[in-house]
């Protein structure tokens, strides 16, 4: 057997980058598991080490659509033999699943937006109606197995919701579930996504959404343009090339806040160790959690100006992990080299 190292498991090699520099910098032994295609050995033992899944849930996006069925298989056999795993397999259930991620949040006392859940196209013309009770009132719509903002839109009429649906612009849900979801408008515009690592907080990114694209997420290899204007954002964005960047420290929300705190504590719970969760302040006074992201990704921009750096947090705290789980065996490879 090689070496105990970490093993990243993961689809998408453009968002590698900066942590493969952090675990460099921080001398931590790490290794890629691209789980696009390949096989396990079910009689065998996994590889020594710390395995950390970041699976997304927009992988099918990147033609990897059955990436998640992979990863899936591999985390079970590693669970199975006993290896340390981050980002296990109930973990990688909440990441595939919003109505999962509402239940929870919900259950856990946070307050989350009124969310009905459609199965199929058939009944989503019928299911909006019940929802807005029969009125023309904003509302919006997502995809259950989401990420990058997928399927989100605006609807300020029923008849303009009539015509999506039986448009070809139509989006269909990769699992055929449709989220009709109330909007909520901002007390100003941007929402807060707070970043943990290890359990603990890391800091706190204030998200200007006042150019209003919902296809966003925060690494640079996500740049998409600013399509929605007057809309209230699902994640974390990307700026448009050129522009000012949309992200920046929110020093004002510490470890101390009380939401930090309530989130520190669910997150336990559920036995998530690394994640971004979002919320949202509204007009009416509400602090409304929305999405939990297990395959985090780091703004460049704030990691600038940041009081710790996300992805370097995450190499000590799975370095951590590698030593306590194969000490002997790292130090004597350290001592050999």
């Amino acid at each position: 057997m090689s070496t105990p190292r970490v093993y990243v498991i993961h689809e998408n090699p453009e968002w590698f980058p900066p942590l493969a520099a952090a675990f460099e910098a921080e001398g931590v032994p790490v290794q890629e598991i691209l789980l696009t295609e390949g096989q396990i050995d079910l009689g065998a033992e996994p590889e020594p080490g710390v395995y950390w899944s970041r699976m997304s849930a927009s992988s099918h996006t990147r033609g990897h659509e059955h990436s998640k069925e992979y990863t899936r298989a591999v985390l079970g056999w590693l669970e199975r033999a006993g290896r340390p795993v981050v980002g296990g397999s109930h973990v990688l259930e909440l990441e595939v699943s919003k109505v999962a991620q509402h239940g929870l949040l919900a259950g856990a006392g946070f307050d989350v937006p009124r969310t009905t859940a459609v199965f199929g196209s058939t009944t989503l013309k019928q299911a909006a109606r019940t929802f807005t009770d029969g009125q023309d009132v904003p509302f919006i719509t997502k995809h259950n197995q989401g990420g990058k903002g997928l399927g989100v839109r605006r609807f300020d009429s029923l008849a303009e919701f009539d015509a999506y649906v039986d448009s070809p612009e139509f989006e269909e849900p990769v699992d055929g579930i449709t989220l009709l979801q109330e909007y909520l408008t901002a007390r100003e515009p941007f929402i807060t996504r707070v970043e943990f690592v290890g359990g603990e907080f890391v800091y706190a990114v204030r998200v200007d959404t006042s150019a209003g694209s919902f296809e966003l997420c925060p690494a640079d290899a996500c740049e998409v343009p600013q399509v929605i204007a007057g809309a209230v954002c699902d994640v974390p964005g990307a700026e448009t090339a050129g522009a000012p960047s949309a992200f920046s420290v929110r020093a004002d929300v510490t470890a101390a806040h009380p939401l930090v705190q309530q989130l520190r504590t669910f997150l336990a719970d559920q036995r998530i160790t690394i994640a971004g969760v979002e919320f949202m302040e509204t007009t009416d006074g509400r602090h409304v959690v929305y999405d939990i992201n297990t395959n985090t990704n780091y703004n460049p921009a704030v990691e600038e100006s940041a009081p710790a750096s996300g992805p370097r947090s995450i190499a000590r705290y799975l370095g951590g992990l590698l030593d306590a789980a194969y000490q002997p065996a790292t130090a004597g490879a350290a001592a050999r080299d």
